[in-house]
């Protein structure tokens, strides 16, 4: 199989749609190996950069950085997944018509994943409560009871001079 094209009865995603059939199967498309369960697709830097609308120095320069890192290849090679289109398109939103720059981006993609990461941590552990509450010897009163854990900053108050 060339790597260099999707696989044979494989579909382009709609990024690769997006650019006419003739150029995805033509140009530098990456589908998903066979065999594989995820249905992702993957882009070389030339068709992920035309993709997003840049120059593929730019994607370089973005990996470096650290603000979207693609997939590597056994070779070295870069492999943009559609995520990774995506959110190339918001870095560039970010810059052009925001106004933030670079450093201020990565901070806000840093955050994006936090927040995602701990939403998920709460899906899992409201799963996992849900499961204990469904088991037939759940006691909520052995469930001791959450302490207060505030912390109260006492700062005296001046006294006044006479």
């Amino acid at each position: 199989m060339d790597p260099k094209r999707a696989p044979e009865g494989g579909s382009a995603g709609p990024a690769a749609r997006a650019m006419g059939p003739e150029a995805a199967a033509q140009h530098d498309h990456v589908g998903p190996r066979e065999g594989r369960q995820s249905s992702t697709e993957y882009f070389v830097i030339s068709v992920a950069a035309q993709l997003a609308g840049m120059h593929a120095q730019t994607l370089r320069t973005y990996d470096r950085l650290g603000l979207v890192t693609p997939q590597r290849t056994s070779g070295g090679g870069r492999r943009y997944s559609e995520r990774d289109v995506e959110l190339l398109r918001e870095v560039q939103r970010l810059s052009q018509d925001e106004g933030v720059n670079l450093a201020g981006i990565k901070r806000i993609i840093e955050l994006t994943n936090q927040v995602t990461e701990l939403q998920q941590r709460l899906v899992e552990l409201t799963a996992a409560l849900e499961r204990e509450r469904a088991r037939p010897d759940y006691r909520p009163e052995l469930i001791p009871p959450q302490r207060n854990t505030a912390l109260v900053v006492w700062q005296p108050r001046h006294r006044r001079q006479r």
